[in-house]
C-alpha cells in the first residue's frame, strides 16, 4: 500500500475519527484544530468527547506514532477539511470555516496535492474551496486535485460505520475522484461510488433531508394525535403493522449538526422548488413549542397557576441518545423555554456531560441534577432524550406526572 502524509483540518466528531481511521491504515496523519484542549487531548492519546471505540483506536495509533495534533497545519500530500458548516441569518450556509481552512492549508499545498472536503456543504462548495486555494496560490492553478467525500456516520456508532458504510466521492476532475477513492479505500470496507463534486454534495443533503421529512411526518402525527386524544405510540405501532409502512418515532424536535442543518442548504440553493423540505424543517423546529405547551397544560391540570414555584425535571440535553453531543439539540431549546415560564425551576439531567451548556449556564433557575435528584424533586418530569440510564428507570417509581416526548418508556 502506498501510504501518504495526511493533514486533517478539524479534529471534532468527524475529523478525529477520520484521522484515526487513516492512521490505523498506516498513513502518517497530522491533525490540526483551533481548540488547544482538543490538540492537547489528542497528543496525550485521549478523545475530547464521547464516542464508543474511539478511545481505544486513538490510543493504538498514538502509541505507534502515526497521529499527532497541532494548532497549525504543515506540509502534506493530502489535506482533508472537516470543519463545521453551520447556517447563518435566514438559514444561509456559513462557509467561513471552510474558507478559513482553505487559507490555512494554502501555504503548504504543492503540485499534485489532493484536497478533500469532508464537511457537509451546499452544492458548489468544493469548487469554491478550490477557487480560494488557487487564488492564494495562482502558480498552482490546474496542478491540484479537489474532491468531496461526505461522511455518512451515526454518532455513537462512528467507529463501526466509518469502516463499513458505503462512500460517495465526487471530484472536480475524474483524476481527483480516483485519487480520493484510493485513499479512502485503504480503510473503507464499503463500496466507494465515484461521481462529480456537486452531485456528491447534494447527495449528502438529500439523505438528511429525506430523514428530516420522515421525522416531520412522525412529529406532525404526534401533534394531531394529542389534539384528538389518541396515544401516538399505539397509533404508530398499529400503522407499522402494514408491510410497507415504517413510521419513525416522534420526539421534541430534531438536533445535531446534520439533519437539523442540511435541509436548509437545499432550501437556500433552490428556495422556490423546495417547499416540502422547508415545511418539514418548520414542523420539526416547532416541536419544542409543542412540548412546552403540553408541559404547561399538565401543570395547569395539576392545579398549578403561573408564577407559582414549580420544579420541572428535563431528562436529557443531548441531541440523541447515549452521546454527549449537544449541537442544535431541541432538548436544550425546551429547557430554555421552560425556564422562561414564571415560577418554573428546571432540573436538567444529562448523564453524559459534567456542566450545563452555555445557553443554560447563565439562567439562575436552571441547574444540573442527577437522575434521582431530578425525578425525586420535580412536580413534572419531561422526558426529552431516550438515554440508556433513563430507559433502565422504572417509570412507576416516578410520583410526578410524566411527559414522555420521545418514548423512553414505550
Amino acid at each position: 500500500m502506498n501510504t501518504k502524509t495526511v493533514a486533517v483540518i478539524g479534529l471534532g466528531y468527524i475529523g478525529l475519527p477520520t484521522a484515526v481511521a487513516l492512521a490505523g491504515a498506516g498513513h502518517t496523519v497530522k491533525g490540526m484544530d483551533t481548540n488547544p484542549s482538543h490538540v492537547d487531548a489528542v497528543n496525550a492519546g485521549k478523545v475530547p468527547f464521547l464516542e464508543p471505540g474511539l478511545d481505544e483506536a486513538l490510543g493504538e495509533v498514538h502509541s505507534r506514532g502515526l497521529l499527532s495534533a497541532s494548532l497549525q497545519t504543515g506540509p502534506a500530500e493530502v489535506f482533508i477539511v472537516a470543519v463545521p458548516t453551520p447556517f447563518k441569518g435566514d438559514h444561509q450556509a456559513d462557509l467561513s470555516y471552510v474558507m478559513a481552512a482553505a487559507d490555512e492549508i494554502s501555504p503548504y499545498v504543492a503540485k499534485g496535492a489532493l484536497v478533500v472536503l469532508e464537511s457537509t456543504s451546499p452544492p458548489g462548495t468544493t469548487q469554491a474551496l478550490a477557487a480560494r486555494i488557487e487564488a492564494n496560490r495562482p502558480e498552482l492553478r490546474g496542478e491540484l486535485l479537489f474532491a468531496h467525500c461526505p461522511e455518512r456516520v451515526l454518532p455513537g456508532k462512528i467507529m463501526v460505520e466509518i469502516f463499513a458504510n458505503d462512500r460517495i466521492i465526487g471530484g472536480l476532475t475524474p483524476q481527483a475522484a480516483q485519487e480520493a477513492a484510493q485513499l479512502y479505500g485503504t480503510f473503507c470496507r464499503g463500496q466507494i461510488r465515484l461521481t462529480d463534486a456537486k452531485t456528491a454534495e447534494l447527495s449528502k443533503l438529500a439523505e438528511n433531508s429525506f430523514r428530516d421529512v420522515n421525522i416531520a411526518f412522525a412529529n406532525e402525527l404526534a401533534k394531531i394525535s394529542e389534539s384528538l386524544g389518541i396515544d401516538v405510540w399505539e397509533l404508530i405501532e398499529q400503522a407499522n403493522l402494514h408491510p410497507r409502512v415504517n413510521i419513525l418515532r416522534p420526539g421534541p424536535g430534531v438536533g445535531g449538526h446534520c439533519i437539523a442543518v442540511d435541509p436548509w442548504f437545499i432550501v437556500d440553493a433552490a428556495p422556490r422548488l423546495s417547499r416540502l423540505i422547508r415545511t418539514a424543517r418548520e414542523v420539526n423546529d416547532s416541536r419544542p413549542d409543542d412540548v412546552v405547551a403540553q408541559a404547561r397544560e399538565l401543570l395547569t391540570q395539576s392545579g398549578w397557576s403561573q408564577g407559582q414555584p414549580v420544579r420541572i425535571a428535563a431528562l436529557g440535553l443531548a441531541f440523541k441518545p447515549d452521546v454527549d453531543d449537544l449541537r442544535s439539540s431541541p432538548a436544550i431549546t425546551v429547557a430554555q423555554k421552560l425556564a422562561e415560564i414564571p415560577g418554573v425551576e428546571v432540573l436538567c439531567c444529562e448523564p453524559n456531560v459534567q456542566a450545563l451548556p452555555a445557553g443554560l449556564q447563565e439562567l439562575a433557575n436552571v441547574s444540573l441534577a442527577n437522575l434521582e435528584e431530578a425525578t425525586g424533586a420535580a412536580e413534572l418530569v419531561v422526558g426529552l432524550v431516550a438515554h440508556r440510564q433513563f430507559k433502565e428507570l422504572d417509570p412507576a417509581t416516578i410520583t410526578a406526572p410524566v411527559l414522555d416526548t420521545c418514548g423512553i418508556w414505550r
